[in-house]
């Protein structure tokens, strides 16, 4: 029987994480008869069994608090800076896990806590993780928690620069954050009215973008909003990075090996300014003044939207229920209407992409959204 649970948050901080926490916790104690205690920092509190007893006077009143209260890092159980080495303490979490007795243990994460959790339930830990990140690009899941706060910041964000844009008769270029994935840019472009969507999954051209918009101009439109993820490559810094990766995979010799690492550190130094690079472009091949807006991490910050509080209310429910089952070792995820569980090992090192025949890309090219291609 399942009566002790530790719980953590690992990973970038994300809008709904307390109402997992208080949706684990509350079932947990509520319902199950069980005793939660939580780590701080992530994995590094695990390993340095900094705890906090998460009764029901802790867990009351976070429902709509943004961020964390057991706060996060994004320190990995088997790299771990320690002075000034990166060292492997999964032993040292494992011996934190049955110093307290823990029958299981909750991780609330994006993509790589979901891998750092497999790696500890391969040590033998019993646990089951929770999807969250802005981004929705965790495998096997509909929706993470997070996602539906951060695309009402960002598609606030379009909408208030429509004013501005239309003023001074400019383009305006907002970066919308979503790491390698457009999902949140996608999103945020549709619901905010945008002229341009341009995502990783969909390698754009400068002059098509450009060429839209001068098609705009033409038409009396004399503003152009381009929303564009953090992620996002021209096709020709695109197919600069596949190609140095191929020639990387194929390298033998270290030096060789070496060559191209610094290209490819390179690249990811030019991706790094790249939507400056377009703004720059846009305003020479069209003759509009360009600026230039980067969201940056206020989109993670703030009060959870209603949505995602439902949703990390119900999976943190579920995985209560799934804890007293004694199911471990799976991510609680959802299917359709459903909240189910599927196994780690179909969901870690994976990434879920926006398929290029997505009903959303579909929605914004019957809507003339450009996309760059």
């Amino acid at each position: 029987m399942t009566k002790y649970i530790g719980i953590l948050t690992s990973g970038g901080d994300t809008p709904g994480l307390n109402a997992a926490i208080r949706g684990v916790g509350k079932a947990a104690l509520n319902t199950y008869d069980m005793q939660i205690i939580g780590f701080r920092d992530g994995f590094r509190g695990l390993m340095e069994n900094r705890i906090v007893r998460l009764d029901s006077e802790a867990l009351s009143g976070i429902l709509t608090i943004g961020g964390t209260i057991l706060g996060t890092s994004r320190d990995k159980p088997h790299k771990m800076p320690i002075g000034n080495k990166m060292m492997d303490m999964t032993d040292v979490m494992m011996d934190t896990y049955h110093k307290h007795h823990l029958d299981a243990l909750v991780c609330l994460g994006g993509g790589g806590t979901q891998k750092n959790a497999l790696r500890l339930v391969e040590k033998g830990m019993n646990i089951i993780t929770l999807p969250k990140t802005i981004d929705n690009d965790v495998a096997m899941t509909d929706i993470t928690f997070g996602f539906d706060t951060a695309l009402s910041i960002a598609t606030d964000a379009i909408d208030r620069l429509h004013s501005t844009a239309h003023s001074h008769h400019r383009i305006i270029v907002v970066e919308v954050m979503g790491h390698n994935t457009g999902w949140l840019t996608l999103a945020a472009g549709i619901a905010g009215g945008a002229d341009v969507v341009l995502i990783p999954e969909i390698p754009y051209s400068v002059e098509k973008v450009a060429q839209s918009i001068t098609e705009r101009k033409q038409s009396g439109k004399h503003f152009s909003i381009v929303a564009i993820s953090e992620g996002a490559m021209s096709g020709k810094m695109a197919k600069k990075l596949r190609d140095t990766e191929a020639k990387l995979e194929k390298a033998k010799d270290k030096a060789e090996k070496k060559k191209y690492r610094k290209k490819l550190a390179e690249i990811e130094r030019e991706r790094a300014v790249s939507t400056h690079t377009l703004t720059r472009q846009l305003e020479e091949l069209t003759g509009l003044e360009s600026r230039v807006t980067i969201l940056g991490h206020v989109q993670r910050g703030g009060i959870p939207t209603p949505a995602d509080r439902m949703l990390a209310t119900r999976l943190g429910t579920a995985c209560a229920r799934a804890l007293n089952d004694g199911e471990f070792g799976v991510m609680m995820s959802v299917h359709g209407s459903d909240v189910v569980t599927v196994p780690l090992t179909e969901v870690a090192g994976k990434r879920k992409n926006v398929p290029v025949d997505h009903p959303w890309v579909m929605t914004a090219r019957d809507l003339g959204i450009n996309l760059g291609d």
